[in-house]
């Protein structure tokens, strides 16, 4: 109790001292949380967000083909090919949908590409009568959850083409693509089913989790889940890092940039 109490008070006199009014003719913004330079976090979430858009959209628009035997971009799966419209566009969009309205990387671009605001305790510029999430197209924001249903069936496509993955026509292997896809595919379930929806999913709109067998099973439920929803920030980041490694891998098959490191039985 005592040591709760004295990282309390630490914790206090640090907000203070950091609240104080800087010199006249400058703005002092610091995190009293943190010791890192305040604009490096929205930097990074620019910086990497922005790189990734523009990856993806290359992807996405002008490239044809994601896969390589036994692999298969997660860009384009499940593989729908329809005339001449590039596949993956039938993909993309879930995913987009999903981490767009996610709780997490809702905080994340307001901070960095709107600043609205860009930490906590800190001001921002006027921008006229404040509405939330009540408005077009903030109000899409709603949609998380039917996003999450649609990515739940995509992340089982994604089970399913890493299990294929170690099928080397018709010979057990192992590749540098086959650790890719599996590796992703165990980043995207835990940030998939640790997000605040499927937490909620649950064990929300209970009001005693100890009446029934059922209420009992879906508390235990929601404790696991929130062990994922925890660190909710680090999965998205590493399952936004596996998905464009595995996509760059496997394209750089495709291209014959290199050829893949495998073991067949």
């Amino acid at each position: 109790m005592r040591s709760t109490s004295l990282d309390w008070n630490r914790t206090l006199a640090i907000a203070e001292r950091t609240a104080e009014r800087p010199p006249a003719g400058t703005q002092a913004v610091r995190n009293p949380y943190s010791s890192l330079p305040n604009w490096l976090y929205p930097t990074f979430v620019v910086v990497a967000l922005g790189a990734f858009l523009v990856y993806a959209t290359w992807v996405v628009f002008f490239e044809r083909n994601g896969e390589y035997s036994p692999y298969l971009s997660p860009f384009f799966s499940p593989l729908i090919k329809v005339a001449s419209i590039p596949p993956a566009i039938w993909v993309a969009w879930a995913p987009l949908a999903f981490r767009l309205t996610c709780y997490y990387y809702r905080k994340a671009y307001f901070r960095s590409f709107l600043w609205h605001p860009r930490s906590c305790a800190v001001p921002e510029p006027q921008r006229g009568r404040h509405r939330g999430e009540t408005a077009f197209p903030w109000i899409l924001n709603n949609f998380h959850r039917f996003a999450f249903y649609v990515t739940f069936v995509q992340v089982a496509f994604l089970l399913y083409d890493a299990i294929l993955a170690f099928d080397f026509a018709g010979r057990f292997g192992v590749g540098v693509g086959t650790v890719l896809m599996a590796v992703n595919v165990v980043l995207l379930s835990s940030y998939t089913f640790g997000c605040h929806a499927v937490r909620h999913l649950a064990g929300g709109e209970l009001d005693c989790f100890s009446c029934s067998r059922v209420a009992r099973a879906r508390w235990r439920l929601w404790r696991g889940v929130t062990v994922l929803n925890v660190k909710h920030d680090r999965w998205a980041w590493a399952s936004l890092a596996s998905v464009w490694l595995t996509d760059l891998y496997i394209r750089g098959l495709v291209h014959g940039w290199f050829t893949d490191f495998r073991w067949v039985s």
